[in-house]
């Protein structure tokens, strides 16, 4: 296990030498226009020389730029070859059972002089998973689900799409907790993000601030009548809506590898908006938890090229500002050593960022709650004493007004004698 790699690039291919080949004839020339210009630098006036230096300045400050760049790319695509070629699993047994014994606020880092009492820590910490319709949400969380199964034969939790253009997609909110039955945390599968950008961020929004609730039917505006009456039909089968909502911890973004490909290289309009939904969607603010922005997986990389693959993640990083090696993992279908070590590498580093994040506790709201609810009680218990001290200082009054009573009740009334004959005038009289 120990020595799964996978394997190099094929021989002879070496796309990092070729990346920088214009970085070099940019700066070769660059430095031909400069070497001809000041050739003729004596045949200038003192105006044009101030001139030509402008020039000459801005000219080479733009070719060490660019070659600046190309440089970075250069060595990003040869460290995330690399890693493609070293990735050794020795720990992956050790790596799984620390995800394992995980437990919601376990990894918070005790800086600023706060301590885990106070953050609001939730019994589970949950995992949103977005992404457009199609990129592979369900089967990503089956893939999850499965490392952590000790049954090779386990059945796919989530409904996987095999034709996603045909097809419904998911939209019921499906909560998975991971391991299967654990309380740790959990992942949401959702509804696939349209190219509507308005109705994604509305989506988004009410996800991330009211948090989500297991088999919530998701509707859009856009949805046609059809559509919604498909989908009310769903949800009266399914039953009812889980009445526990879960706050959305930190949030996984998937992207297909295939499409991002195909927006890269692709000159029509419908394949440059896959790459820009996907731009518009995850730097939505509602997404980020203060500085920390999604991390990012790319799916179907099993259909392309390992270039390709490096290509997809430098896109990716470029696009989205966020490093290729350490925010976006590449996790193809199928299930081996390798990937399940990138599952484990993606999990870790949203839990731990996930617990960096959790909210702090309101301690002005706490201190009012707390004195508010020790003055009830305190109300509480002087009323109680009140109440039940009257008896006891009124206690042989109210015994002899009782026995009292119970005294007259029984002693028998003294009958009174009626004369008839003296009363009939009262109706005979007339």
């Amino acid at each position: 296990m120990g020595g799964d790699r996978f394997s190099p690039l094929t021989e002879g291919e070496a796309p990092w030498e070729q990346c920088f080949q214009e970085s070099n004839y940019e700066s070769s020339a660059s430095l031909r226009v400069r070497s001809s210009m000041k050739a003729d630098d004596s045949n200038v006036n003192e105006e044009n020389e101030l001139a030509y230096r402008d020039v000459s300045y801005q000219l080479s400050s733009a070719s060490l730029d660019f070659a600046a760049q190309q440089r970075r790319k250069h060595n990003a695509y040869g460290e995330i070859l690399k890693s493609y070629e070293d990735l050794r699993v020795e720990g992956l047994e050790e790596a799984k059972n620390k995800l394992r014994g995980y437990t919601p606020g376990a990894w918070i880092e005790e800086v600023g002089g706060m301590t885990l009492s106070d953050y609001v820590v939730p019994k589970t910490t949950t995992l949103l998973v977005i992404g457009p319709k199609g990129s592979g949400k369900s089967s990503l969380i089956n893939r999850i689900s499965k490392v952590f199964e000790n049954h090779a034969f386990t059945s796919a939790r989530a409904q996987e799409s095999y034709n996603p253009s045909v097809g419904d997609g998911t939209y019921f909110l499906q909560e998975h907790t991971i391991p299967r039955g654990s309380a740790s945390f959990c992942l949401y599968d959702t509804r696939g993000l349209s190219n509507n950008l308005p109705e994604n961020i509305r989506m988004i929004k009410r996800w991330m601030r009211k948090g989500v609730r297991h088999g919530e039917l998701v509707i859009r505006n856009s949805d046609s009548s059809a559509v919604r009456g498909r989908m009310k039909c769903k949800s009266r089968h399914n039953g009812l809506v889980s009445p526990e909502t879960r706050m959305v911890n930190f949030v996984i973004y998937v992207a297909n590898g295939v499409s991002v490909l195909k927006s890269m290289d692709g000159d029509g309009e419908a394949d440059k908006d896959y790459s820009q939904m996907i731009a518009a969607t995850f730097n939505c603010p509602y997404l980020s938890f203060k500085d920390d922005k999604p991390v990012v997986v790319v799916t179907h990389g099993d259909l392309l090229t390992l270039s390709d693959r490096v290509r997809v993640r430098l896109f990716l990083a470029e696009l989205l500002s966020i490093p290729p090696d350490k925010q976006i993992f590449d996790i193809p279908e199928g299930l081996n050593s390798a990937t399940e070590l990138m599952i484990v590498d993606m999990l870790h580093y949203s839990l731990e960022h996930a617990d960096h994040n959790l909210p702090y506790k309101n301690w002005i709201t706490d201190k009012l709650y707390t004195v508010a609810l020790v003055m009830c009680i305190s109300v509480l218990i002087i009323l109680a004493i009140i109440i039940f001290s009257r008896p006891m200082h009124y206690a042989p009054r109210l015994f002899k007004a009782a026995r009292s009573k119970v005294i007259r009740s029984k002693t028998p009334r003294a009958s009174i004698a009626r004369e008839w004959h003296a009363m009939r005038h009262l109706w005979l009289d007339d």
